[in-house]
Formats: C-alpha cells, structure tokens, sequence
C-alpha cells in the first residue's frame, strides 16, 4: 500500500500544527521543512480546513492551527479525505469491474482484509501520537524553519 505525497505532507501539516499549538503554522513553513512548493501546501491547507481539522487565519501574520484537539483528529479519517478511494485493484469497484473473477477470487478478498488491516492501524493513530514526540521533532525542524519577522505575543 502506497499513500499520495499529497496525503503524507496533509499529515505533516496537521503534526506541524499540533508542535505548534496554539500558535499559527505558517504555510511557508511547512513548504519549507519539507521543500515542496507553497501552492501544493496552500491547496492541503485549504482541503483540511474545508474538512474541519484545521482553523485558518488569512492576512499578514496568518496562517493555520488544528481545529480540533489532536487527540480528536484520526489518522485514518485523513488518509480517507485525501485519498479518497482505497481501490488497490480494478475489483474493488463493481462499476469499472472487468475482472471474471468477482466474486469467488481469494486473491481479491485477501487483498480488501490487507486494506482493512492497513486502515484499522491508521484509526488508532491520531495527530497526538503522531507528535507525542516533540521535543525530539522540534529540535529536528528548527535549523529548517524560515525566521519569524514580527515577534508573536503570547
């Protein structure tokens, strides 16, 4: 199983929020520490913000923050926004099914019990576990982050 670079660097925002909170992540951040183009994390900000996991502030000194406790957030529940349809092989989808074997495959069945294994351990994760870390991964992302220019009251 392979996820989308899309779906990895969703996660990566919402683990950057959860780091940060309360504070504003900024998009140029996350592009940065990951070196992807800001329009690609602008769009991933934009999707999890329509999907309610994250709360963004426009303007000058904007950005974005979870939306939701960290705890509350489900890996897997991302992963099924921003992949949308997990079929690995045309037989998933009895609407563009080819395949004669419908039905009476074990390769297909064993194949969907992969998935659901793959996506059970996925919805026991959420973003706090994924940043239960911190300290570690803080220090690893500080030299990658961009200056801040104005100071940020607290």
């Amino acid at each position: 199983m392979k996820l989308t670079s899309y779906t990895n660097y969703a996660l990566r925002s919402l683990q950057l929020a959860a780091l940060k909170s309360p504070d504003l992540v900024r998009v140029d951040d996350v592009a940065k520490i990951h070196s992807l183009s800001r329009p690609h994390i602008t769009k991933i900000v934009h999707e999890l913000g329509r999907a309610g996991y994250l709360e963004t502030v426009r303007g000058r000194g904007g950005g974005f923050r979870l939306a939701r406790p960290p705890e509350d957030i489900i890996v897997g529940d991302v992963v099924r926004i921003t992949e949308g349809s997990l079929e690995v092989v045309e037989c998933f989808n009895p609407r563009n099914n080819t395949c004669p074997l419908m039905g009476i495959c074990i390769l297909s069945r064993k194949m969907q019990e992969a998935i659901a294994a793959f996506m059970a351990v996925l919805d026991a994760l959420t973003i706090a576990n994924i940043a239960a870390n911190r300290g570690q991964l803080m220090e690893r992302i500080a030299p990658l982050e961009m200056p801040r220019t104005e100071t940020t009251a607290r």
